[in-house]
């Protein structure tokens, strides 16, 4: 009977679960938002539910505490500084588990880990907006463009020879020397 053992042991060796755990801890404090498997994710929520409470109450005991389980001194600033006053209000369920249906390799449910409130930085907006105003620029200048246009034309004659030359690349392997046939009752090698 199970009685009283409460945690999975997910397959592994305790140390190895230990330092799978603190691994996920280290890219959820980081990241603030990870994707594992739905067990893991299970037992790893509580681990971050503590971590989150000890850095609401910013005091160099709760800074060790939270230095025995994360290392990185960048990352526990991190959560005493960002995570823990971002949850001061809030008295418990800091993060959230959005199930993601099974894996398509071995078919393991996939689950995603993340904080509360948490929004995805767009690193893609300030690209568009690059690629906006570089739209927006031809259209005003639209006859100093066509001059422009004018000028790359010999680069591809450039790019030619070198397309001609990966041709040539290509075709060396395919001419492989041939490998000299081993007579019986000689070892490999000599």
């Amino acid at each position: 009977m199970r009685h009283g053992m409460a945690n999975r042991k997910l397959g592994r060796t305790s140390a190895h679960r230990a330092a799978l755990f603190r691994n996920q801890l280290t890219s959820l404090i980081d990241k603030e938002r990870i994707i594992t498997t739905l067990p893991k994710a299970k037992e790893l929520r509580p681990q971050i539910e503590r971590l989150v409470t000890l850095g609401k109450n910013d005091s160099v005991h709760n800074r060790r505490r939270a230095e025995r389980v994360v290392s990185d001194d960048g990352l526990i600033a991190k959560l005493f500084d960002t995570l823990g006053p971002r949850f001061t209000e809030r008295p418990g369920g800091y993060t959230r588990i959005i199930k993601l249906g099974p894996r398509r390799g071995d078919a393991a449910e996939m689950a995603i880990l993340e904080f509360v409130g948490y929004e995805p930085k767009i690193e893609e907006a300030p690209a568009e907006q690059k690629g906006g105003a570089k739209k927006a620029a031809p259209k005003k200048e639209a006859p100093e463009e066509a001059e422009e246009a004018e000028e790359p034309k010999p680069k591809p004659k450039k790019a030619a020879p070198k397309k001609a030359a990966g041709a040539k690349k290509a075709a060396k392997p395919t001419a492989a020397p041939k490998k000299k046939a081993r007579t019986p009752g000689t070892k490999r090698g000599q």
